[in-house]
Order: structure tokens, then sequence, then C-alpha cells
């Protein structure tokens, strides 16, 4: 995904065409953790992912580096697709909460 000789519309596009695959991953990431909580009698709604995971995550799974991963992560942040406090993330509800 070398975008850094292209128009920044076009780079725009670049990333905004990831953001499905993304949080693809995102939420299967956190069903994991939801089924975690589950068994241990807690609240789903406190299941969060790592920054540091979904990059790791983005990368081993669909082979972009990890700058381009980090580039993903705050486009969905800046559309508000996803919340992010400190360093942990989760996808925003249709209600705009998590």
């Amino acid at each position: 995904m070398n975008s850094s000789k292209l128009p920044e519309h076009k780079q725009t596009q670049i990333i905004q065409s990831w953001h499905e695959p993304a949080l693809r991953t995102l939420n299967s990431y956190l069903d994991v953790r939801k089924a975690n909580l589950r068994k241990i009698n807690r609240d789903e709604a406190n299941a969060a992912v790592t920054r540091d995971e979904l990059i790791e995550a983005l990368s081993k799974d669909h082979r972009i580096s990890y700058q381009d991963a980090g580039m993903i992560i705050s486009s969905l942040h800046r559309c508000e697709k996803i919340i992010m406090f400190g360093r942990f993330i989760q996808v925003t509800d249709q209600g705009g909460e998590a």
C-alpha cells in the first residue's frame, strides 16, 4: 500500500478502502474478548482490543505495514467508527455509544 507518491485524495481513498477489512478483523478479536468475559460472568460491553494488538493483527492477516495499519486505525477513529480510550479500542454501536 505504498501511497506516499499519490495525490492526497487517492491516499484517502486507499486508506478508506481498508475500513471494512479492518473492522472485520477488530470484530473477530472483540468476539474472542466477549466470550472470555462471558465465561467469567463479566459485562461483555467492556470487551476491548489494544491498539498494538490490532496493528499486529492487521499486519499479519492482511500483510500491510505497521505504519499503514496505524493510519487505518486513525482514519477509523476520525470517522467515529471506533472508540479509542487510552490504548484500548472498541467498535462504535449504531447509536454512537460503545
